[in-house]
């Protein structure tokens, strides 16, 4: 999987072809996906035209989607899967995610009360992984993995299942550093990618907090950037290539795509690892307290496991 990939989430109908359709002409070959994007049918129609016309093989592209809170159910899953499977025109899935610990009623594409939401004590996590398992055991996706996990719930579904999770996508960036849970991923061979890496700026405003602290004002990261002759966001970045994770930036600028893409070979000293590495806050931008309804037993407590 390379380190570095393009995000999808937020990326506008009409938009979303032409920017996959650049990355790929840029050099971009991970592409992080979900069907919750509501975008997956556009990113497909680019990925293939643009093997069609020669910019790129199926073999060198990553493609990585996500399984939506709605379709956990062992049943449901692999007709949501071939819906993926065609949206993107793809005849498999490199990497394939469980998007979030959290279970939705098949009617509800979001929870907007408590009755929309399913205990995992009905659907545990453990049955939803099981038809991940074996989406993988017949060759439709070459990985598998979990979004949004703890190490408490990583370790469950491994302990239960017998499989652990190659890949665990959570939000990492230096106010949100998670140093305990690379730790725990680096400790079983689980590779870890960060969303929200640049802290996601453009996420809908009902979930931007009033005050909060943002990236792109912090010293540190303007003088690493003044003193490296590179941008902020590079440099942010590439701190994270560095410290072992893969990142997933969204932008629909070329110029920002190519400067992202480039952060990857950038390399930080120890000191500038450091002083990066003093930023860390434990400020999670996206709280996923939209899913801790009254009356669901769904808290921030046992969403985080912490």
């Amino acid at each position: 999987m390379p380190a570095l990939g393009l995000g999808t989430w937020k990326s506008a109908k009409g938009e979303v072809y032409e920017v996959v359709r650049k990355a790929i002409e840029i050099g971009y070959r991970h592409f992080d996906c979900a069907s919750f994007y509501g975008n997956e049918s556009e990113i497909g129609n680019a990925i293939s035209d643009a093997i069609k016309n020669g910019d790129v093989i199926r073999e060198d592209l990553w493609i990585t989607s996500k399984l939506w809170n709605n379709r956990h159910k062992k049943d449901d899953i692999p007709a949501a899967f071939e819906i993926t499977l065609k949206d993107l025109t793809l005849d498999y899935l490199d990497l394939y995610l469980i998007h979030w610990p959290v279970v939705l009623q098949n009617q509800a594409s979001y929870a907007q009360q408590s009755s929309d939401l399913i205990s995992l004590s009905e659907i545990p996590l453990t049955q939803t992984w099981q038809g991940l398992i074996d989406l993988k055991e017949k060759g439709l996706t070459k990985h598998i993995g979990v979004s949004n996990f703890s190490i408490k719930k990583v370790n469950q579904i491994t302990e239960e299942s017998g499989i652990v999770p190659e890949v665990l996508q959570i939000e990492l960036h230096p106010f949100l550093q998670q140093q305990k849970i690379l730790n725990f991923t680096q400790e079983k061979g689980i590779f870890l990618t960060g969303y929200c890496p640049l802290g996601s700026a453009d996420r809908p405003a009902v979930r931007i907090l009033e005050n909060e602290p943002k990236l792109f004002q912090q010293q540190i990261i303007l003088d690493i950037a003044k003193d490296k002759d590179i941008s902020p966001a590079q440099v942010i970045l590439a701190w994270a290539v560095n410290r072992g994770t893969s990142v997933i930036p969204k932008s629909v600028n070329p110029e920002r795509l190519k400067q992202n893409l480039e952060a990857a070979d950038i390399e930080l000293s120890t000191q500038e690892m450091t002083e990066m590495n003093s930023l860390d806050l434990h400020y999670r931008y996206i709280k996923g307290d939209f899913w801790c309804l009254e009356g669901s037993d769904y808290t921030l407590e046992n969403l985080w496991d912490e």
